[in-house]
Protein backbone atom coordinates (compact mmCIF):
# COMPACT_ATOMS: atom_id res chain seq x y z
CA UNK A 1 0.00 0.00 0.00
CA UNK A 2 3.05 2.35 -0.15
CA UNK A 3 2.86 2.90 -3.59
CA UNK A 4 -0.46 3.90 -3.42
CA UNK A 5 -1.54 7.46 -3.85
CA UNK A 6 -3.63 9.31 -1.24
CA UNK A 7 -5.49 11.95 -2.86
CA UNK A 8 -7.67 14.70 -1.40
CA UNK A 9 -10.36 16.81 -4.00
CA UNK A 10 -11.28 20.15 -2.79
CA UNK A 11 -13.97 21.38 -5.18
CA UNK A 12 -17.21 23.37 -3.68
CA UNK A 13 -19.46 21.87 -6.13
CA UNK A 14 -21.22 18.50 -4.27
CA UNK A 15 -21.81 17.67 -8.16
CA UNK A 16 -18.19 17.92 -9.76
CA UNK A 17 -16.46 16.32 -6.77
CA UNK A 18 -18.14 13.53 -6.81
CA UNK A 19 -17.40 12.48 -10.05
CA UNK A 20 -13.87 13.38 -9.23
CA UNK A 21 -14.10 11.14 -6.30
CA UNK A 22 -15.73 8.29 -8.07
CA UNK A 23 -13.02 8.50 -10.89
CA UNK A 24 -9.68 8.81 -9.15
CA UNK A 25 -11.27 6.14 -6.43
CA UNK A 26 -11.77 3.54 -9.75
CA UNK A 27 -7.59 4.36 -10.53
CA UNK A 28 -5.08 1.55 -9.65
CA UNK A 29 -2.84 3.15 -7.19
CA UNK A 30 -5.31 5.69 -6.18
CA UNK A 31 -6.61 6.51 -3.11
CA UNK A 32 -9.25 9.52 -2.37
CA UNK A 33 -8.80 10.41 1.40
CA UNK A 34 -11.13 13.04 1.87
CA UNK A 35 -12.36 15.93 0.19
CA UNK A 36 -13.05 19.53 1.23
CA UNK A 37 -15.81 22.31 0.12
CA UNK A 38 -13.57 24.97 0.12
CA UNK A 39 -10.36 26.36 1.07
CA UNK A 40 -10.70 27.08 5.02
CA UNK A 41 -11.79 23.45 4.88
CA UNK A 42 -8.67 22.17 3.22
CA UNK A 43 -6.16 24.68 4.94
CA UNK A 44 -7.46 22.46 8.25
CA UNK A 45 -7.15 19.03 6.65
CA UNK A 46 -4.18 19.33 4.67
CA UNK A 47 -1.82 19.15 7.60
CA UNK A 48 -4.04 16.74 9.08
CA UNK A 49 -4.54 14.20 6.58
CA UNK A 50 -1.52 14.60 4.70
CA UNK A 51 -2.34 13.85 1.45
CA UNK A 52 -0.13 13.03 -1.57
CA UNK A 53 -1.43 14.94 -3.69
CA UNK A 54 -4.45 17.68 -3.40
CA UNK A 55 -6.51 18.51 -7.05
CA UNK A 56 -7.97 22.22 -5.99
CA UNK A 57 -10.48 24.28 -7.71
CA UNK A 58 -9.17 27.46 -8.75
CA UNK A 59 -12.43 29.14 -8.77
CA UNK A 60 -14.20 28.86 -5.53
CA UNK A 61 -16.20 31.60 -3.13
CA UNK A 62 -14.44 32.87 -0.20
CA UNK A 63 -10.50 32.72 -0.38
CA UNK A 64 -9.63 32.09 -3.82
CA UNK A 65 -7.32 29.30 -5.00
CA UNK A 66 -4.15 31.13 -5.17
CA UNK A 67 -4.48 32.82 -2.16
CA UNK A 68 -5.06 29.52 -0.43
CA UNK A 69 -1.87 28.38 -2.24
CA UNK A 70 -0.11 30.59 -0.53
CA UNK A 71 -0.77 30.51 2.61
CA UNK A 72 -0.42 26.74 2.28
CA UNK A 73 2.19 25.39 0.51
CA UNK A 74 5.04 27.63 2.66
CA UNK A 75 3.81 25.42 5.63
CA UNK A 76 2.45 22.42 4.38
CA UNK A 77 4.43 21.35 0.25
CA UNK A 78 1.62 19.59 -0.93
CA UNK A 79 1.71 19.03 -4.84
CA UNK A 80 -1.38 20.65 -5.98
CA UNK A 81 -3.17 19.99 -9.77
CA UNK A 82 -5.62 22.75 -10.45
CA UNK A 83 -8.52 22.17 -12.08
CA UNK A 84 -9.99 24.86 -13.79
CA UNK A 85 -12.10 26.80 -16.83
CA UNK A 86 -10.64 28.77 -19.39
CA UNK A 87 -9.13 31.60 -16.97
CA UNK A 88 -5.65 33.80 -16.46
CA UNK A 89 -5.91 33.10 -12.81
CA UNK A 90 -4.45 29.69 -13.28
CA UNK A 91 -1.19 30.80 -13.85
CA UNK A 92 -0.84 32.82 -11.35
CA UNK A 93 -2.11 29.46 -9.15
CA UNK A 94 0.74 28.20 -11.04
CA UNK A 95 3.45 31.15 -10.19
CA UNK A 96 2.11 30.36 -6.63
CA UNK A 97 3.37 26.87 -6.52
CA UNK A 98 0.94 24.87 -8.45
CA UNK A 99 2.05 21.81 -10.13
CA UNK A 100 -0.04 21.17 -12.78
CA UNK A 101 -3.28 22.11 -14.22
CA UNK A 102 -5.77 20.23 -15.83
CA UNK A 103 -9.05 22.29 -17.91
CA UNK A 104 -12.73 21.69 -16.64
CA UNK A 105 -15.16 19.78 -18.77
CA UNK A 106 -17.97 20.82 -21.40
CA UNK A 107 -20.09 18.43 -18.99
CA UNK A 108 -22.56 18.18 -21.58
CA UNK A 109 -19.78 16.01 -23.52
CA UNK A 110 -19.27 12.61 -23.17
CA UNK A 111 -15.58 12.52 -24.80
CA UNK A 112 -14.96 16.66 -23.09
CA UNK A 113 -15.27 14.42 -19.97
CA UNK A 114 -13.59 11.14 -20.69
CA UNK A 115 -10.60 13.32 -21.97
CA UNK A 116 -10.79 15.29 -18.43
CA UNK A 117 -10.60 12.30 -16.41
CA UNK A 118 -7.36 10.48 -18.27
CA UNK A 119 -5.74 14.13 -18.07
CA UNK A 120 -6.41 14.69 -14.67
CA UNK A 121 -5.27 10.86 -13.71
CA UNK A 122 -2.14 11.19 -15.80
CA UNK A 123 -1.84 14.72 -13.80
CA UNK A 124 -2.16 13.01 -10.40
CA UNK A 125 0.10 10.38 -10.84
CA UNK A 126 3.21 12.81 -11.92
CA UNK A 127 2.09 15.63 -9.37
CA UNK A 128 2.84 12.46 -6.93
CA UNK A 129 6.62 12.50 -7.97
CA UNK A 130 6.70 16.22 -8.41
CA UNK A 131 9.13 18.54 -6.43
CA UNK A 132 7.15 21.31 -5.30
CA UNK A 133 8.41 24.63 -5.56
CA UNK A 134 7.34 28.06 -3.61
CA UNK A 135 7.89 30.23 -6.43
CA UNK A 136 7.62 34.27 -6.14
CA UNK A 137 4.71 35.02 -8.26
CA UNK A 138 5.92 38.25 -10.91
CA UNK A 139 2.80 39.88 -9.29
CA UNK A 140 -0.26 39.26 -7.58
CA UNK A 141 -3.98 38.63 -8.35
CA UNK A 142 -5.84 38.22 -11.83
CA UNK A 143 -5.86 42.07 -12.74
CA UNK A 144 -1.43 41.91 -12.07
CA UNK A 145 -1.71 39.30 -14.70
CA UNK A 146 -2.65 41.82 -17.24
CA UNK A 147 -0.19 44.53 -15.85
CA UNK A 148 3.02 42.19 -15.32
CA UNK A 149 6.05 44.69 -16.12
CA UNK A 150 8.93 43.30 -17.83
CA UNK A 151 11.39 41.29 -15.98
CA UNK A 152 15.29 42.45 -16.65
CA UNK A 153 16.89 39.98 -19.21
CA UNK A 154 20.79 38.85 -18.67
CA UNK A 155 22.89 41.95 -19.45
CA UNK A 156 24.69 40.70 -22.54
CA UNK A 157 26.56 42.42 -25.56
CA UNK A 158 24.18 42.01 -28.67
CA UNK A 159 24.12 38.88 -30.52
CA UNK A 160 25.45 39.54 -34.45
CA UNK A 161 23.14 39.26 -37.37
CA UNK A 162 25.14 36.24 -38.61
CA UNK A 163 24.04 34.42 -35.20
CA UNK A 164 20.96 35.99 -35.65
CA UNK A 165 19.57 34.59 -38.39
CA UNK A 166 21.08 31.64 -38.94
CA UNK A 167 19.91 29.41 -35.61
CA UNK A 168 16.86 28.10 -34.89
CA UNK A 169 16.32 27.52 -31.18
CA UNK A 170 13.33 24.54 -29.66
CA UNK A 171 12.30 23.94 -26.25
CA UNK A 172 9.95 21.59 -24.94
CA UNK A 173 8.36 21.14 -21.53
CA UNK A 174 5.70 19.61 -19.68
CA UNK A 175 4.64 19.36 -15.76
CA UNK A 176 5.81 21.95 -14.42
CA UNK A 177 7.13 23.83 -17.38
CA UNK A 178 5.15 27.02 -17.83
CA UNK A 179 6.82 28.34 -14.74
CA UNK A 180 10.58 26.89 -16.08
CA UNK A 181 10.08 28.43 -19.65
CA UNK A 182 8.86 31.18 -18.16
CA UNK A 183 12.03 31.60 -16.08
CA UNK A 184 14.07 31.02 -19.59
CA UNK A 185 12.42 33.20 -21.66
CA UNK A 186 12.27 36.48 -19.30
CA UNK A 187 16.23 36.27 -18.96
CA UNK A 188 16.68 36.11 -23.12
CA UNK A 189 17.60 39.80 -24.29
CA UNK A 190 14.92 40.86 -27.26
CA UNK A 191 18.29 40.23 -29.35
CA UNK A 192 17.71 36.48 -30.13
CA UNK A 193 17.40 34.08 -32.93
CA UNK A 194 13.95 32.79 -32.87
CA UNK A 195 12.70 30.03 -30.68
CA UNK A 196 10.24 27.61 -31.47
CA UNK A 197 8.32 26.15 -27.83
CA UNK A 198 6.31 23.28 -27.20
CA UNK A 199 4.82 23.05 -23.75
CA UNK A 200 2.11 20.73 -23.31
CA UNK A 201 -1.03 22.56 -22.72
CA UNK A 202 -4.56 22.87 -22.96
CA UNK A 203 -6.18 24.74 -26.21
CA UNK A 204 -7.51 27.93 -25.02
CA UNK A 205 -4.60 28.10 -22.44
CA UNK A 206 -1.50 28.04 -25.04
CA UNK A 207 -2.92 31.79 -26.46
CA UNK A 208 -3.18 33.17 -22.46
CA UNK A 209 0.20 31.83 -21.84
CA UNK A 210 1.57 33.37 -24.94
CA UNK A 211 0.09 36.96 -24.20
CA UNK A 212 1.41 36.63 -20.53
CA UNK A 213 5.02 35.94 -21.82
CA UNK A 214 4.87 38.68 -23.71
CA UNK A 215 3.77 40.76 -21.45
CA UNK A 216 6.88 39.87 -19.31
CA UNK A 217 9.61 39.25 -21.51
CA UNK A 218 11.76 41.20 -23.31
CA UNK A 219 11.32 38.63 -26.43
CA UNK A 220 8.29 39.13 -28.32
CA UNK A 221 6.28 36.14 -27.56
CA UNK A 222 2.52 34.35 -29.22
CA UNK A 223 1.37 31.50 -29.92
CA UNK A 224 2.25 30.06 -33.40
CA UNK A 225 0.09 30.48 -36.59
CA UNK A 226 0.07 27.74 -39.31
CA UNK A 227 2.72 29.45 -41.77
CA UNK A 228 4.33 32.07 -39.19
CA UNK A 229 7.97 32.77 -39.62
CA UNK A 230 10.71 31.99 -37.38
CA UNK A 231 12.64 35.26 -36.87
CA UNK A 232 14.86 36.48 -34.78
CA UNK A 233 13.74 38.09 -31.66
CA UNK A 234 10.43 36.22 -31.91
CA UNK A 235 9.19 33.11 -30.07
CA UNK A 236 6.12 30.70 -31.06
CA UNK A 237 4.43 28.85 -28.64
CA UNK A 238 2.21 25.99 -30.21
CA UNK A 239 -1.13 25.51 -30.00
CA UNK A 240 -3.34 23.23 -28.04
CA UNK A 241 -4.58 20.54 -29.45
CA UNK A 242 -2.17 20.84 -32.35
CA UNK A 243 0.96 19.28 -33.57
CA UNK A 244 3.81 21.87 -34.66
CA UNK A 245 6.59 21.34 -37.14
CA UNK A 246 9.25 23.61 -38.33
CA UNK A 247 9.74 23.21 -42.30
CA UNK A 248 11.67 25.61 -45.23
CA UNK A 249 10.05 27.39 -47.04
CA UNK A 250 11.87 29.72 -49.93
CA UNK A 251 14.48 31.66 -48.08
CA UNK A 252 12.72 31.37 -44.55
CA UNK A 253 11.87 29.03 -42.23
CA UNK A 254 8.20 28.67 -41.13
CA UNK A 255 5.95 26.74 -38.55
CA UNK A 256 3.19 24.22 -39.95
CA UNK A 257 0.34 23.92 -37.08
CA UNK A 258 -1.90 21.63 -37.71
CA UNK A 259 -4.28 18.96 -36.21
CA UNK A 260 -3.10 15.23 -35.67
CA UNK A 261 -2.61 12.32 -33.52
CA UNK A 262 -0.96 12.03 -30.26
CA UNK A 263 2.65 11.20 -30.20
CA UNK A 264 4.40 10.16 -27.35
CA UNK A 265 1.47 10.78 -25.59
CA UNK A 266 0.87 14.29 -26.06
CA UNK A 267 -0.48 16.58 -28.97
CA UNK A 268 0.92 19.20 -28.97
CA UNK A 269 4.34 16.81 -28.79
CA UNK A 270 7.60 17.88 -28.50
CA UNK A 271 9.06 15.00 -30.46
CA UNK A 272 7.08 15.96 -33.51
CA UNK A 273 8.90 19.76 -32.95
CA UNK A 274 12.25 18.52 -32.40
CA UNK A 275 11.96 16.01 -34.92
CA UNK A 276 11.15 18.40 -37.83
CA UNK A 277 13.76 20.70 -36.84
CA UNK A 278 16.35 17.97 -37.06
CA UNK A 279 14.87 16.71 -40.38
CA UNK A 280 14.44 19.89 -42.33
CA UNK A 281 16.56 22.70 -40.26
CA UNK A 282 19.94 23.23 -42.06
CA UNK A 283 21.19 26.35 -40.29
CA UNK A 284 22.80 25.47 -36.66
CA UNK A 285 20.10 24.31 -34.28
CA UNK A 286 19.88 23.88 -30.58
CA UNK A 287 17.77 22.00 -28.50
CA UNK A 288 16.41 22.56 -24.85
CA UNK A 289 14.26 20.24 -22.84
CA UNK A 290 13.16 21.00 -19.28
CA UNK A 291 10.78 19.49 -17.00
CA UNK A 292 7.84 17.25 -17.11
CA UNK A 293 7.09 13.32 -16.74
CA UNK A 294 7.62 10.63 -19.50
CA UNK A 295 9.81 10.99 -22.18
CA UNK A 296 8.23 13.11 -24.66
CA UNK A 297 10.67 15.10 -26.81
CA UNK A 298 13.98 12.87 -25.92
CA UNK A 299 13.95 10.42 -28.92
CA UNK A 300 13.68 14.55 -31.15
CA UNK A 301 16.97 15.94 -28.77
CA UNK A 302 18.87 12.96 -29.94
CA UNK A 303 17.87 13.37 -33.30
CA UNK A 304 18.87 16.68 -33.49
CA UNK A 305 21.97 16.49 -31.20
CA UNK A 306 23.09 13.86 -34.13
CA UNK A 307 22.53 16.42 -36.74
CA UNK A 308 25.19 18.72 -35.22
CA UNK A 309 22.90 20.85 -32.52
CA UNK A 310 23.50 21.72 -29.67
CA UNK A 311 21.53 20.77 -26.78
CA UNK A 312 20.53 21.36 -23.25
CA UNK A 313 18.72 19.52 -20.65
CA UNK A 314 17.53 21.03 -17.17
CA UNK A 315 19.37 19.33 -13.96
CA UNK A 316 17.34 16.97 -11.71
CA UNK A 317 17.81 19.98 -8.73
CA UNK A 318 15.78 22.59 -10.61
CA UNK A 319 13.22 20.47 -12.45
CA UNK A 320 9.73 19.80 -10.57
CA UNK A 321 10.00 16.27 -12.44
CA UNK A 322 12.51 14.92 -14.28
CA UNK A 323 11.48 12.77 -16.54
CA UNK A 324 11.76 14.09 -19.43
CA UNK A 325 15.39 15.27 -19.36
CA UNK A 326 16.49 12.28 -17.69
CA UNK A 327 15.47 10.40 -20.45
CA UNK A 328 17.40 12.52 -22.82
CA UNK A 329 20.68 12.42 -20.57
CA UNK A 330 20.26 8.50 -20.10
CA UNK A 331 19.95 8.28 -24.25
CA UNK A 332 22.52 10.62 -25.04
CA UNK A 333 21.02 13.40 -26.46
CA UNK A 334 22.09 16.47 -23.90
CA UNK A 335 25.70 17.92 -24.67
CA UNK A 336 24.80 19.45 -21.35
CA UNK A 337 22.66 20.23 -17.98
CA UNK A 338 22.39 23.38 -16.37
CA UNK A 339 19.60 24.59 -13.66
CA UNK A 340 16.77 26.21 -15.00
CA UNK A 341 18.30 29.50 -13.74
CA UNK A 342 21.73 29.03 -15.51
CA UNK A 343 19.87 27.86 -18.95
CA UNK A 344 20.12 31.47 -20.04
CA UNK A 345 23.47 31.55 -20.04
CA UNK A 346 24.47 28.45 -20.87
CA UNK A 347 22.70 29.56 -24.29
CA UNK A 348 23.62 32.78 -24.84
CA UNK A 349 27.42 31.54 -23.95
CA UNK A 350 27.10 29.27 -26.78
CA UNK A 351 25.62 31.21 -28.93
CA UNK A 352 28.67 33.77 -28.50
CA UNK A 353 31.32 31.34 -29.06
CA UNK A 354 29.73 29.89 -31.89
CA UNK A 355 29.23 33.06 -33.83
CA UNK A 356 32.47 32.40 -35.90
CA UNK A 357 31.33 28.70 -36.21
Amino acid sequence: MSNTIKVLVVDDSSLFRQMIIQHLSSQPGIEVIGYAINAFDAGQKVPRMRPDVVTLDVEMPGLSGIDFLKQLLPKSPVPVVLVSSLNLSVFDALSAGAVDFVRKPDMSASNSKDAFFTSLTMKVRAASKARVRISRPINSGAAAASNSTPAKAIPFPPLPRSVLDTTIIGLGASTGGTEATLAVLQKLPANMPGIVITQHMPEGFTDMYAQRLNRICALEVREAKNGDVIRPGLALIAPGAKQMEVVRSGSNYIVQCHPGAKVSGHCPSVDVLFNSIAKNVSIKKVGIIMTGMGSDGAKGLLEMRQKGAFTIGQDKESCVVYGMPMVAFNIGAVCTQASCDNIPSVLLNHLKNNKLA
